[in-house]
């Protein structure tokens, strides 16, 4: 089975690596030079362009936004002009339902089949093996990109009609967006009240407000300064709107989910559209003249 792979990103790069070793792979980037990085280390073919890229059995595109997936669609160089009926496209970019249900549908009348198959664990899960996929679309297509999408996930879970893989991981990076944001606060609170960090996150974490934030996320990167950058606050402020689009889209009231994406919309303007997800804890700091080390 021939695949084809577009977007060479942080989670897209280690993902399109396992299906190197699986079988036949193509791959295309928007920097040229990273495809061909790619291919120097992990083998296959780059592409020139996306309709080159679309040519096999199976198309995946990994990309920002759903808005990325539909601009490579169209023209003598898109992926509409090389992919072949028959053939099975997956995208797994943190996409909007919406965008998606389009896509599949002008897929549909060439005879591609079409699921949108969003992934969460980052780029750990991606270079392991192990994230959690989320697949939007029929049974029947459900079943046929289950093989390749096990390749890079340890859970592959079908969970509705095309969009629904995005509506669920918008959600969850909604979730993650108000753990991040709320123990912020509540840390650097406990900091400034003579709380040591390291006691405060054992405790929580042994406790009923533990979450993935304070068990992984601030432990390895915040306590430790690292700060390492593997996720742009832009794209995840670009999910949690993605989420409130949906609370409205189906008349649910969100003032939770509104507050982060206000509190999220802030902090990127603040900091940046480079900063990394986890930086709102650092305005948090800042703001209240602590750091949270220990």
């Amino acid at each position: 089975m021939h695949v084809g792979f577009l977007g060479l990103g942080a989670i897209g790069a280690p993902m399109a690596a396992h299906l190197a070793r699986r079988g036949p792979l193509t791959v295309w980037n928007r920097t040229a030079a990273r495809a061909a990085e790619f291919v120097a280390r992990h083998g296959g073919v780059a592409a020139a362009s996306p309709r080159e890229a679309a040519g096999g059995d199976v198309v995946m595109t990994c990309l920002s936004t759903s808005a990325d997936v539909a601009g490579l669609l169209d023209g003598p160089d898109g992926i509409l002009a090389g992919i072949r009926p028959g053939a099975l496209f997956l995208d797994c970019t943190s996409g909007d339902p919406a965008t998606s249900r389009r896509i599949a549908a002008r897929l549909a009348e060439r005879g591609v089949a079409f699921a949108d198959a969003p992934v969460s664990g980052g780029t750990n899960g991606a270079e392991g093996g192990t994230l959690t996929v989320m697949v939007g679309g029929s049974a029947e297509t459900f079943a046929r990109a289950r093989p390749v999408l096990s390749t890079f996930g340890k859970r592959v879970e079908h969970v509705g009609p095309v969009g629904a893989g995005d509506a669920l991981k918008a959600v969850n990076n909604a979730l993650l967006a108000v753990n991040i944001l709320a123990l912020g606060e509540g840390l650097v609170a406990l900091v400034k009240a003579g709380v040591a960090p390291r006691t405060a996150l054992d405790v929580i974490n042994a406790s009923s407000g533990r979450s993935f934030v304070s068990e992984v996320l601030v432990p390895e990167r915040v306590l430790t300064g690292a700060w390492p950058r593997t996720f742009r606050l832009a794209l995840l402020d670009k999910d949690v709107a993605i989420a409130t689009d949906l609370l409205a889209e189906t008349g649910v009231a969100g003032p939770m989910l509104e507050l982060a994406r206000s509190r999220l919309d802030a902090a990127r303007d603040e900091l940046g559209e480079e900063a990394d997800y986890l930086d709102p804890i650092r305005l948090a700091e800042r703001q209240a003249g602590v750091e949270i080390r220990g």
